[in-house]
């Protein structure tokens, strides 16, 4: 299925978007990655939507990646003996390991490792931030607080401690269940939760062993701190500006947004914006002014993809919410505007062999009247290369592997076909012109840029290009071999 747009539409699937019918609109509206989210529904609602997924991926012909979205620790208070209570601001208000049931006075904090990273003057944020603590004594079973911002506290509310680096693995019990189980079903991605340090993600794919890619969730600020670590053990990242804004200033999130973005593009890695994108139309058919232009600002950022939470997972309008998203990104990208942007923020040190063949080919396509880039690929990487330049003409990324097409179902620009192993190029330059014309990329009288690797099918082999007419019997005339 061809996409007139080269950034990524994510679509989270949820109770209103768990049918066959449903997520099949969903895929033909723009949804080009399909989140399963750990934290609702049973292993058996997932394997349901998974099945789903890769049936309407057969019958479409369409490589579609599944991104598993794991928990990680829920950090929550206990219950109230009234069920809720409202904090006054100036109040005291004590947090403890006791199990008795809250009072306006205290309640408990089942969680003795937080107790452990407290120190004098550190905050604590229950209910996303709405209640706010400042802690003025603790020790290893109590913290004793100001109530900085009061509100109404309920029983189980989550809360948020952003100032300091809790000694808590990213990976639950339960999520290391869930990592077993999403694993064995096949999916694509696997998002990680709660990532503080870069010995999270290590852990993490420990467990995975090699059966998807790992993509961290950037949500705290101690991931922001050790990002340029963090990205370097990671195969993708997701700016999950929810929770971002919870536990930073909101203020602080655009810029940090902008600078993530920019890195991950830098390093050839797949980033996702992510939360509150079309927030409204969880029960509006229309998007607010505002949610337009903050998709279009992660476009024009180049982010790969952007993403939909309870949008399409929960709300009223979830195949509106794609058809949405689909056309502001084909809008945006028609922007001369976005060309700049994008051509102005394209920073990269360029060391290997592979990185100026990619180059080269994106250069020949801006100056010739070249209609697409063919990239033979078997882990991904020259077409995460080719996707790093941002090239303006369509990246066909040609590989044998289908775990390989469903991953890069998730980067920008590119277009994933399924093709025979190959060892003779003349094939290869044949294959990539069949693919470009079949595709509705070119006609018989264009010309396409082919990059490939000599030996085939040995990675990160990336070495020869050429542009090649896309008629057949110019392929035979001017191919010696």
């Amino acid at each position: 299925m061809r996409r007139h747009r080269k950034v990524k539409i994510v679509a989270t699937l949820g109770p209103a978007s768990s049918d066959y019918e449903t997520i099949r609109a969903l895929h033909e509206a723009g949804a080009d990655v399909f989140r399963l989210n750990m934290s609702h529904g049973s292993q058996d609602d997932i394997a349901a939507r998974h099945a789903i997924i890769r049936r309407i991926e057969e019958e479409m012909d369409s490589p579609i990646a599944i991104l598993a979205d794991l928990q990680g620790p829920k950090l929550r208070v206990g219950a109230f003996a009234r069920g809720e209570e409202d904090l006054i601001e100036g109040a005291a208000f004590r947090l403890d390991l006791n199990e008795a049931e809250g009072d306006s006075s205290r309640v408990c904090l089942p969680h003795a490792e937080i107790f452990a990273a407290l120190e004098p003057g550190a905050q604590l944020l229950v209910n996303d931030g709405k209640i706010r603590l400042r802690v003025r004594d603790c020790g290893p079973d109590f913290a004793d607080c100001e109530v900085v911002v009061g509100g109404t506290i309920s029983n189980r509310k989550g809360v948020n401690v952003p100032d300091v680096v809790l000694p808590l693995a990213a990976l639950s019990e339960k999520d290391r269940d869930d990592l077993e189980f999403a694993c064995e079903l096949g999916v694509d991605w696997l998002a990680l939760s709660f990532v503080q340090r870069p010995e999270d993600v290590n852990e993490a794919r420990v467990l995975v062993r090699g059966r998807a890619a790992i993509m961290s969730k950037i949500e705290k600020p101690a991931a922001v701190r050790c990002f340029d670590e963090i990205l370097e053990v990671s195969d993708g990242i997701m700016v999950a500006r929810g929770d971002l804004g919870v536990e930073l200033p909101v203020q602080n999130v655009p810029p940090i947004q902008k600078r993530l973005v920019r890195k991950c593009r830098a390093a050839a890695k797949p980033v996702i914006v992510a939360t509150q994108m079309l927030e409204s139309m969880i029960e509006s058919p229309m998007p607010t002014r505002a949610e337009v232009s903050d998709v279009a600002t992660a476009i024009y950022e180049g982010a790969d993809a952007i993403m939909l939470s309870a949008e399409s997972a929960a709300g009223q309008y979830p195949v509106e919410a794609v058809t949405t998203m689909d056309n502001v990104a084909r809008e945006v990208e028609d922007d001369p505007t976005y060309r700049e942007v994008i051509e102005a923020s394209r920073r990269v040190n360029r060391q290997s062999i592979a990185d100026g063949i990619v180059v080269a080919a994106r250069e020949i396509a801006e100056t010739t009247d070249i209609k697409a880039i063919c990239c033979y690929t078997e882990s991904g990487t020259t077409a995460l290369l080719t996707a790093r330049e941002r090239p303006h003409v369509p990246i066909i990324a040609l590989t044998s592997l289908r775990a390989t097409a469903r991953r890069l179902a998730l980067t920008w620009g590119v277009h994933c076909v399924m093709t025979p192993e190959l060892t003779r190029f003349k094939l290869a330059v044949i294959n990539a012109a069949r693919a470009a014309r079949a595709q509705g990329y070119a006609e018989e009288s264009d010309q396409i840029v082919v990059t490939a690797g000599v030996p085939f099918n040995v990675p990160g082999t990336t070495n020869i290009l050429r542009v090649a007419p896309c008629k057949e019997s110019l392929i035979y005339a001017t191919d010696p071999g």
